[in-house]
């Protein structure tokens, strides 16, 4: 019989709120710094420029805005722990919807979207059931959908241009846990226990319960080495290699679980 799923996470929604406004803001400031030529250099996504991820990073509003304009579903279809795993289908539409935007004033693209955004939220409800290209969440939970996003790009952005840009606490823990909760359930179980400080414990794997003492099979990593691990943008081997994370037990071994976001 299969383990039975674990509660799931609860969030505060004023908090989680607030930590995509203030991501974004960070995102927005360090874009508008970077110079014609940094804005043409490579990322690490494929052919993307640096000027296609800043784009990118501002539909992590903008969808939501969009969704919130369209007919309400009939009720919840995603659970927001496995909404994660759920974004490898999307990866074609959403280069096309990136390449598809105007980015040449990209100032002005920021700015209008949060103008709308924060129009959009203004009278919507935790509980609104939005649209999504997975299927239907709650708002409350597609807003900590928002904070993996921008959290990951925000990654994407430092790596490609060497800018110092801050990472929100609040956004961070959001999208630490929720990537966490995604490797539980991806693959149920007490064997394994996770550690991702200050954030996140989670357990996983199938195999026998740890109750007491010391568990026979931890992992433990910091949160943008696990950001990065669960997104695909490292690779196990070379963090444990890089002593970036810790693994004990025959059982710790998550290379064949990762990534979890394509």
């Amino acid at each position: 019989m299969p383990p039975a799923r674990k509660r799931a996470r609860k969030y505060d929604s004023a908090r989680t709120r607030a930590a995509v406004l203030a991501q974004f803001a960070h995102v927005r400031e360090a874009v508008a710094a970077l110079t014609p030529e940094q804005l043409a250099g490579p990322t690490r996504l494929g052919e993307w420029t640096v000027r296609d991820l800043a784009a990118h990073l501002t539909t992590a509003l903008a969808s939501l805005t969009r969704k919130l304009a369209e007919p309400e579903p009939a009720g919840r279809e995603l659970a927001l722990a496995d909404w994660p795993t759920a974004t490898a289908e999307g990866a074609a539409g959403i280069d096309a919807d990136t390449r598809a935007i105007d980015t040449g004033d990209l100032p002005a693209l920021y700015a209008e979207t949060l103008a709308r955004y924060e129009e959009a939220l203004a009278t919507a409800f935790d509980e609104r059931i939005v649209p999504t290209r997975f299927g239907a969440m709650t708002l409350a939970d597609f807003l900590v959908t928002r904070t993996v996003e921008l959290v990951v790009h925000t990654d994407d952005l430092t790596a490609a241009t060497g800018a110092d840009i801050p990472y929100d606490r609040q956004a961070l823990a959001a999208c630490t846990r929720l990537l966490a909760d995604a490797l539980a359930a991806k693959a149920p179980g007490g064997a394994v226990e996770v550690r991702i400080p200050p954030y996140a414990v989670v357990q996983c794997v199938e195999g026998p319960r740890h109750t007491r003492g010391t568990p026979p099979n931890v992992v433990e990593t910091d949160p943008l080495t696990w950001v990065r691990l669960a997104t695909g943008r490292t690779e196990w081997a070379a963090e444990l290699d890089a002593a970036h994370v810790s693994a004990s037990g025959e059982r710790a071994d998550l290379e064949d679980l990762l990534p979890l976001m394509g």
